[in-house]
């Protein structure tokens, strides 16, 4: 038996042991600040979609997405607890600490899970509702279970996990998936390898201990800066895509535009740093870059429908 496996095994009991879990417990298994993003780009699905929802039913909607992500994210804590412990930026998790049992957040997930589907189906609409479940489906088994500690692939095809929001959120309001929502999954789809790589970069000694084999482990730190600069370039005319489809006006076009230079800026300056460099600041730089951008780029989405509808 490994020591990762020893230790998962030595946690869970103590977890099971100890109890005692407070209800800032239960919403660190939610990855708050994750479902932060997952529910600012459901919002902006929602508010491009052509249509009206009626304000509750918005409502209901929104917190069905956060509360699907969120049980994902729980169900994610359950079955990584073994190299979330090994790991500095996950080693503070519920689970790890023996806060939480693994079987109470496996249950606790799966039960959010299912509820927020349903919820969805009954007040909103099925159609919100299948998509949902996908989303959620796929972050669990196809990336947690199958990709992350099989391929360095894992972020590019796990990414389409967190793509699902805007396509969800449209869905609500139509009741259909076209072309626009489409592209508002594939802009989140191509985001996700540099922004995580960008993290990977300066995590990489950590996930090389957990066995987790990210492109920067696999392949190096060279090769993993040319294909962060490859996506950032293949995401440039994705942030202007809802401007051509019309969807977003001019403004939205202009800011998605400046943004997505800046991405490209970031890329070219990770691409530059030497790669033996300790303190990564261009990668970390990138990284923080990233998490502004997505917010913008929907921000953006947002204000322009906002304002033609005034």
């Amino acid at each position: 038996m490994s020591d990762v496996t020893l230790d998962r095994t030595a946690r869970s009991a103590s977890a099971e042991a100890e109890g005692g879990a407070t209800w800032q417990d239960y919403l660190a298994l939610l990855k708050p600040r994750v479902m932060t993003l997952v529910v600012f780009t459901g919002i902006a699905g929602l508010i491009a979609a052509p249509g009206h929802l009626h304000p509750v039913l918005a409502a209901t909607a929104v917190l069905c997405i956060a509360v699907g992500a969120g049980a994902a994210g729980a169900i994610n804590m359950w079955y990584d607890r073994d190299i979330d412990a090994v790991m500095s930026r996950t080693c503070g998790r519920p689970i790890v600490r023996g806060r939480i049992a693994p079987s109470e957040a496996l249950a606790f997930g799966v039960f959010l899970s299912v509820a927020a589907v349903l919820v969805m189906g009954l007040a909103v609409n099925w159609v919100a509702a299948a998509v949902l479940a996908a989303a959620s489906a796929f972050y669990v088994f196809v990336y947690t279970m199958w990709l992350k500690r099989r391929t360095p692939q894992n972020i590019v095809i796990g990414g389409a996990a967190g793509s699902f929001p805007p396509m969800i959120g449209w869905a609500a309001v139509t009741g259909d998936v076209t072309l626009a929502p489409i592209v508002l999954f594939a802009l989140i789809f191509m985001w996700t390898p540099p922004h995580f790589w960008a993290l990977a970069l300066f995590r990489s000694g950590e996930y090389a201990k957990a066995g987790v084999p990210m492109l920067p482990v696999v392949s190096g730190a060279r090769e993993t800066k040319r294909q962060m600069l490859a996506y950032t370039l293949a995401l440039f005319p994705l942030g202007l895509a809802p401007w051509f489809l019309g969807t977003a006006g001019l403004t939205y076009a202009i800011g998605a535009g400046l943004l997505g230079a800046l991405f490209i800026l970031c890329a070219v300056r990770v691409l530059r740093e030497d790669d033996a460099a300790t303190n990564h600041r261009a990668a970390k730089q990138m990284f923080g870059y990233s998490i502004f951008y997505l917010f913008a780029i929907f921000g953006l989405l947002i204000v322009d429908h906002t304002a033609v509808h005034l």
